[in-house]
C-alpha cells in the first residue's frame, strides 16, 4: 500500500514538475523527464503556446530515444500540432503509428487525425477517419461539420450537422460556429433562421459567439433587420459584436447606421481596433463618400492604439478610385509602406472602368498580370474597361493575350434558396429539372426588356464569335438562371437573393436592373466584390463595383 502511494505521488511529481516547466515556457528542462507525463506536458505546452513545429520536432527527439512509448494522449496533441502546422506528411506517418499501435480507434486520437487532415485539405481522408470510427463524441462531429465547412464543402456541412442531431449528439460552440459559417456562405436564410430557432429553444442564442456568429450569417444573407434584432438582444456586447454589425451594414453600403454605431460604441467605453476601421472605410467605399473615408482613415492614423495595416489602404485605394480620384489611388498605392496587394491593383483597374482612365487601367492590369499571372479575370476586367471607352483594337488585344497565356476563366456559379432547398446553377446549365420552364421565363424577361430599349452588352463575352451568338451565351449567365428560378418558384412578395461565385458582369448586372423594374420585385444579389440591391431599376452600387 506505501509503495503504490509513493508511486503516486512520484508520478503526481512528474505531472506537476512538467506543467510547471511548460507553463513557464522552459520545454526542454521539461523534456529531460524521462515518463510519457513529462514528454505530453512539454509537446501539449509548445502546442499551446503557438509553437507546433517546435512540438513535432520534440516528438521527433521523443521516439528517437526509444522511450517511453508515446500514449493516446500524446498522438492526439502531436496530431493538433500536424494541424496547426498544416503538416500532412507528419500527420500520416503519426496515423500510421497509431495504426500499429492499435490507438487509432481511440476517439480523441481519430477525432484529432480527421481535425489535421481536415486542415491539410486532405476532407476525403478525414471522412474516412470519421467513418472507422467506432465510437464519436460531440467533438468529433463538431470537428467533422467544421472541416467540411473550412473546405467550402458547405452544403455537406449542413448534412452531417442534421445527421448529428437527428442522432442526439449534443450541440458546442464549435458546431454552432461552424454550422452557422456554413449558412452564411450558402447564404441559406432559411436554414439559418431554424438554427436560430433552435438556438433560442436551447438558450445557446444567448452566448456572445454564437450571436457574433448570428449576425454574420443575417447580413451575409442580406437580413439586415434581423442581424440588428440579434445585435441588440445581445448582453454584455464585446468588440467583436460590435464589429460584426458593423461589417454587416458597411456590406449592404449602409454608412449612416454602421457610422451612428461606431459613435455609439464608443459611448459605451468599447474602443474601435483594425477590424472597425476596415469596415468603417469599406462602407465609405461602397457608399461613395470620399469625405467621410478621408476623415475616418486621418482619425486612424492619429489614434495611438491602432496601426494602418495593408487592408487600411487598400480600402482607402477603393474610396479614392470610387470618387474618380484615379491617379491619388494609384499614387497611395505607390507611396504606402506596404507592398502592394492583388486586391488593390484590382480596385484600382474597377475603378478605370468606371471613370474610363484607360491608361492607369494598363498599369494596374500589367501589375495584376504579374502577380496573378493565372486570373483569367483580370483580363476580362481589362477587356471591359476597353470596351467601355470602345477601343476594340484593345480590347481583341486583351482577348488575344487571355488566349494565348494558361490563365484559365473560372466556372461561372449562383445559388439560390428555396423552400429551405439550396439550388445551385453553373453557366449553361442544363440538367437542372425545370431548365425548360427557366429559359422560357428568360425569354419572357427579354421580351419586356426591349420594349424598354434594353439591349445586351455583348463586350462582357469574350467568346470570338458573331454578335447573335455572344446575345445567346450572355442569357446563360448563372445569375440570370437563378433569377427566372426564383421568379417560378418565390412568392411574388419576398425578395429573390442570389449568390454568385464571381463578380457579377455588367450584362447581367444590367438585366437585374431592368427585372426589378418590370416585375416590381427586390433583387439582391451579393457577389465577390459587393452586395447588389435591385429595386425599381436602380441598384445601390450606384453602378458602381
Amino acid at each position: 500500500m506505501l509503495k503504490k502511494q509513493q508511486a503516486l505521488l512520484h508520478r503526481q511529481d512528474i505531472l506537476a514538475g512538467g506543467i510547471l516547466y511548460s507553463k513557464c515556457g522552459h520545454f526542454l528542462s521539461a523534456s529531460h523527464r524521462t515518463s510519457a507525463v513529462s514528454w505530453n506536458c512539454s509537446i501539449s505546452g509548445l502546442v499551446r503556446r503557438g509553437h507546433p513545429s517546435d512540438a513535432l520536432h520534440l516528438f521527433v527527439t521523443m521516439r528517437r530515444q526509444g522511450t517511453p512509448p508515446p500514449t493516446e494522449f500524446t498522438l492526439s496533441t502531436v496530431l493538433s500540432a500536424c494541424a496547426a502546422a498544416r503538416a500532412l506528411p507528419e500527420a500520416s506517418q503519426v496515423h500510421a503509428l497509431a495504426v500499429k499501435t492499435s490507438m487509432g480507434s481511440d476517439v480523441f486520437v481519430g477525432t484529432a487525425l480527421l481535425d489535421a487532415y481536415s486542415k491539410c485539405s486532405r476532407i476525403a481522408d478525414a471522412r474516412r477517419v470519421f467513418d472507422g470510427m467506432p465510437d464519436r463524441s460531440p467533438v468529433t462531429w463538431s470537428s467533422m461539420v467544421s472541416g467540411l465547412a473550412q473546405n467550402h464543402l458547405y452544403e455537406d456541412a449542413l448534412m452531417f450537422f442534421r445527421r448529428s442531431q437527428r442522432m442526439g449528439v449534443g450541440l458546442t460552440q464549435f458546431t454552432l460556429s461552424a454550422v452557422l459559417s456554413a449558412c452564411a456562405s450558402l447564404a441559406a436564410t432559411t436554414q439559418g433562421t431554424q438554427l436560430h430557432a433552435l438556438l433560442v429553444r436551447t438558450g445557446l442564442d444567448s452566448d456572445i459567439y454564437v450571436a457574433t456568429s448570428l449576425i454574420d450569417v443575417y447580413s451575409r444573407c442580406g437580413r439586415m433587420e434581423e442581424a440588428y434584432r440579434v445585435f441588440s438582444c445581445t448582453d454584455g456586447k464585446n468588440i467583436a459584436l460590435w464589429n460584426a454589425v458593423i461589417a454587416g451594414f458597411s456590406r449592404h453600403a449602409r454608412l449612416l447606421e454602421a457610422t451612428m454605431l461606431f459613435e455609439k460604441m464608443q459611448q459605451f467605453g468599447e474602443l474601435p481596433n483594425e477590424v472597425t476601421y476596415v469596415s468603417l472605410l469599406s462602407a465609405c467605399g461602397h457608399a461613395g463618400s470620399v469625405e467621410k473615408g478621408r476623415g475616418y482613415f486621418d482619425l486612424m492614423l492619429r489614434d495611438g492604439n491602432v496601426r494602418a495595416n495593408v487592408l487600411h489602404y487598400s480600402c482607402m485605394v477603393d474610396v479614392l478610385g470610387r470618387a474618380g480620384l484615379v491617379s491619388e489611388a494609384r499614387d497611395l498605392i505607390e507611396t504606402m509602406p506596404y507592398e502592394a496587394t492583388p486586391s488593390m491593383w484590382g480596385s484600382l483597374l474597377s475603378s478605370c472602368r468606371i471613370h474610363g482612365d484607360h491608361e492607369v487601367a494598363k498599369v494596374a492590369a500589367d501589375h495584376l498580370f504579374e502577380m496573378e499571372p493565372n486570373n483569367a479575370g483580370n483580363h476580362v476586367l481589362l477587356s471591359n474597361v476597353y470596351a467601355s471607352n470602345k477601343k476594340w483594337g484593345e480590347v481583341a488585344m486583351t482577348r488575344k493575350l487571355l488566349k494565348d497565356s494558361s490563365a484559365k476563366k473560372e466556372m461561372g456559379k449562383s445559388w439560390i434558396e428555396v423552400k429551405n432547398k439550396v439550388y445551385v446553377f453553373v453557366v449553361g446549365e442544363g440538367n437542372h429539372p425545370m431548365i425548360g420552364e427557366i429559359y422560357a421565363k428568360l425569354e419572357e424577361l427579354g421580351c419586356e426588356m426591349k420594349k424598354l430599349d434594353f439591349k445586351p452588352e455583348t463586350e462582357y463575352d469574350l467568346h470570338d464569335v458573331e454578335e447573335e451568338q455572344k446575345e445567346e451565351l450572355l442569357k446563360h449567365h448563372s445569375e440570370k438562371l437563378a433569377l427566372a428560378f426564383g421568379l417560378i418558384s418565390l412568392p411574388p412578395c419576398l425578395p429573390v437573393r442570389i449568390n454568385k461565385n464571381l463578380r457579377i458582369c455588367g450584362d447581367c448586372h444590367s438585366f437585374m436592373k431592368f427585372a426589378s423594374k418590370i416585375r416590381t420585385r427586390e433583387i439582391i444579389v451579393r457577389d465577390t466584390n459587393r452586395f447588389h440591391h435591385f429595386k425599381d431599376g436602380l441598384c445601390s452600387c450606384g453602378d458602381f463595383w
